[in-house]
C-alpha cells in the first residue's frame, strides 16, 4: 500500500511539474493598454534592381522593355499577429496610407500597436467596401475624394478609388497623343453595385519568421524592411504582356493584374 501511495504521489508532482511548465511557455496576452510605433517600409523594386523613375530600364517575361514615369498604391486595414496566433488589428481610421514612389516619406508606414513581438503581418491592396461607400466626411487624408483626384487616385466617373497605379513607356505600346509610347495600369474595383464581379481588393499576409519578427518595444521603433517587386505585376500567375495589354483600367483583365500584385511583397529584414 504504501508503495502504491509512493506511486500516486508521484505521478501527482509529474503532472504538477507539467502543468507549471505549459503555462510558462504560454505567451501573455496581447496588453493593449500599452503601445508603441511600429514602422512598416515599403521598399519599389524590379527584379533585383531599385527602381528609378523615368530613368531605369527594364525587361519583364513577355521579353518587352518598360520605363516606369509613375507609381502609387493604397495599403489598408494593416494587422500583426504573435507567434501565439493573438492578433491586433489597428484602428480603420488610422489605417489607410498612399504609398508614392516619387515621395520617400510616403514609403514607411507608422501605426501604432501593442508591445509585444510580431511574427506576421497582413494588410490590404486597395481600399474596402465599406469605406469606399462611406460619406465623405469620413474619408479624409489619403482618402479625401478631392485629394485623391489630385493624386489621380480616384475616379470621379465610377466614385471609386485606383488601388494600384503604374504608368511608363514601352517600345511596344502604341503611341498616345502626346508621341509618346505609353502604358497605363489603373487597377480598381471593390465588386460594389456597379460591377459586383469585379473586386481588385486583395489581402497580403508576410511571414516575418525568417527575416526577423517585429520586437515592438516603448524604449524604440521597430522597422520592417518590405521589398516590393513590380516585376511580379507582369510575370504571375498571368504574364502581362505590354503589347496586348497597354491600358488596364475597369475591366475583367485587370483582375489578372491584381492577381499578380499580390506576390509583390516579400519581407527582408526588420530592424529591432
Amino acid at each position: 500500500m504504501k508503495h502504491i501511495n509512493k506511486c500516486i504521489a508521484t505521478l501527482a508532482l509529474l503532472s504538477s511539474v507539467f502543468t507549471s511548465c505549459g503555462k510558462d511557455n504560454v505567451a501573455p496576452a496581447i496588453d493593449t493598454n500599452q503601445k508603441a510605433m511600429l514602422s512598416i517600409q515599403f521598399d519599389n523594386i524590379v527584379g533585383d534592381k531599385n527602381l528609378q523613375l523615368n530613368t531605369g530600364t527594364y525587361t519583364n517575361a513577355a521579353g518587352e522593355d518598360f520605363k516606369v514615369s509613375l507609381l502609387r498604391y493604397f495599403i489598408s486595414n494593416i494587422k500583426v499577429k504573435t507567434s501565439s496566433g493573438e492578433e491586433y488589428t489597428v484602428p480603420q481610421d488610422s489605417s489607410y496610407f498612399l504609398i508614392a514612389e516619387d515621395n520617400a516619406a510616403s514609403q514607411f508606414v507608422k501605426v501604432k500597436v501593442p508591445v509585444g513581438e510580431y511574427a506576421s503581418l497582413s494588410f490590404v491592396l486597395g481600399v474596402d467596401s465599406l469605406r469606399s461607400t462611406m460619406d465623405i466626411s469620413k474619408r479624409t487624408g489619403v482618402l479625401d475624394p478631392t485629394g485623391g483626384m489630385d493624386d489621380g487616385m480616384y475616379w470621379g466617373w465610377n466614385s471609386g478609388y485606383i488601388f494600384f497605379k503604374m504608368e511608363g513607356t514601352s517600345s511596344v505600346a502604341p503611341v498616345d497623343p502626346s508621341g509618346q509610347h505609353k502604358f497605363r495600369y489603373h487597377i480598381g474595383g471593390f465588386g460594389g453595385y456597379n460591377a459586383p464581379t469585379l473586386n481588385n481588393v486583395r489581402t497580403i499576409t508576410v511571414d516575418l519568421t525568417a527575416g526577423g519578427i517585429a520586437k515592438v518595444r516603448q524604449d524604440r521603433e521597430s522597422n520592417v524592411h518590405l521589398m516590393v517587386d513590380i516585376l511580379k505585376m507582369f510575370n504571375g500567375t498571368t504574364t502581362v504582356s505590354i503589347a496586348s495589354n497597354p491600358t488596364v483600367m475597369f475591366s475583367e483583365f485587370s483582375t489578372k493584374v491584381s492577381g499578380n500584385y499580390i506576390n509583390m511583397f516579400t519581407h527582408d529584414h526588420t530592424e529591432n
